[in-house]
């Protein structure tokens, strides 16, 4: 009785909250993604507050980035020499944003982070999930890392082998040389035979991120299947490296065995946000479906839900000045968004890529959109 009158009140929600909201383009963040020297393009944007704060606007963020070009471009016209490196990273301070790589004694960008743990195979290589600055831990800086794999030249010609965790100390500077790495058990298959992974999101629910109706605990979002199922863990941030300690939500309790776990919703993103809204209820916010033109908002009533109706936010088709062109990933950036908003950001790809971007140089870079309520 207690869930339906949740899933009620979720769908009272939804109606409600339609009408308390307006979206539009944010061109001023948009434009900080257009480059032309150095990093020019990338995806998976995460931003991390460095003071652990997660929900509110800060001046010093990390964003983070997986697969990323470094070039140059040249009236808009792609230079010889680009490359491609399978993450970076950037910092915010309020004003300009800097972005970092390392270099190899050939003087060649390198990716930030490369997988060394004991499952990693030759070849692997890291995209990024979700991460948050730890305030229980001496404010270490933890990252998701997905262990990747090609396995062809096709536009989606890559696996996800592997889940890791990235721990960087306090203190560290970008482009983070020195870092701690370890294997999860967080990477799983599902009972379709489809792989799933932990970290496509991470709400931090305690009183120093400043969360408004704070538990104590961090909750993991993770996605899974064609279906794109959504899953939830949770963990106190003092263990979040203990991963016995980890439990996960079969749709009533937290419990601790993984394959218990229960889809709380579908049809989300496998990178999507959590994030409080000022009537107290969630934004769930992802690209519906995982890839495609429409970015979508779930309202719920608690960090796991119940989720309400997909709510569609934005129509993405006029990103697609080729026919070729993908949308996805879409999440929020509470650390810089302002009162009563959240800033959204979305990936725009090719399944042609290298030959778009000689076309299109500035095509694959982030998006920005603005969720104002308004009540």
């Amino acid at each position: 009785m207690k869930r339906w009158l949740l899933m009620l009140s979720g769908l009272l929600l939804h109606f409600n909250l339609q009408a308390q909201y307006k979206v539009e383009e944010a061109p001023e963040w948009s434009a900080r993604f257009i480059r032309n020297n150095g990093w020019f393009g990338g995806d998976g944007i995460y931003s991390i507050p460095f003071n652990g704060v997660e929900n509110r606007r800060s001046d010093s963020l990390l964003f983070i980035f997986s697969d990323s070009m470094i070039g140059t471009i040249e009236n808009d016209s792609l230079q010889p020499g680009s490359r491609m490196i399978h993450n970076s990273v950037a910092i915010w301070n309020g004003k300009e944003m800097k972005f970092y790589w390392p270099e190899n004694e050939s003087h060649e960008a390198v990716s930030v982070f490369e997988p060394s743990t004991p499952l990693t195979a030759q070849n692997d290589y890291y995209w990024l999930g979700d991460g948050f600055v730890n305030q229980e831990q001496d404010n270490a800086l933890y990252i998701f890392g997905y262990r990747i794999h090609n396995v062809s030249q096709e536009a989606f010609g890559f696996r996800e082998v592997g889940n890791t965790l990235i721990k960087i100390s306090r203190g560290t500077a970008p482009p983070f040389t020195r870092y701690e790495q370890k294997d999860t058990p967080f990477f799983f298959t599902d009972t379709d035979g489809q792989i799933g992974s932990f970290g496509a999101g991470i709400y931090v629910n305690t009183r120093k991120a400043g969360a408004p109706a704070p538990d104590g605990y961090v909750y993991i979002y993770g996605v899974h299947g064609m279906g794109k199922g959504l899953v939830v863990a949770r963990v106190k941030p003092a263990e979040f490296d203990h991963f016995e300690q980890w439990r996960f939500y079969d749709g009533t309790a937290w419990v601790k065995e993984m394959n218990k776990v229960a889809d709380v919703t579908d049809k989300v993103s496998n990178e999507l946000s959590v994030s409080p809204l000022p009537d107290g209820t969630y934004a769930l916010i992802f690209q519906e479906g995982g890839l495609g033109t429409s970015i979508g908002m779930r309202v719920g009533t608690t960090p796991v839900g119940p989720f309400g109706p997909v709510i569609r936010l934005w129509d993405c088709s006029k990103d697609a000045e080729e026919k070729t062109y993908v949308m996805y990933n879409a999440k929020a950036h509470p650390g810089i968004s302002a009162p009563g908003e959240l800033l959204i950001s979305y990936n725009v790809n090719s399944v042609e890529f290298f030959n778009d971007l000689q076309k299109h140089p500035h095509l694959y870079r982030p998006r920005f959109l603005r969720l104002k309520l308004t009540h």
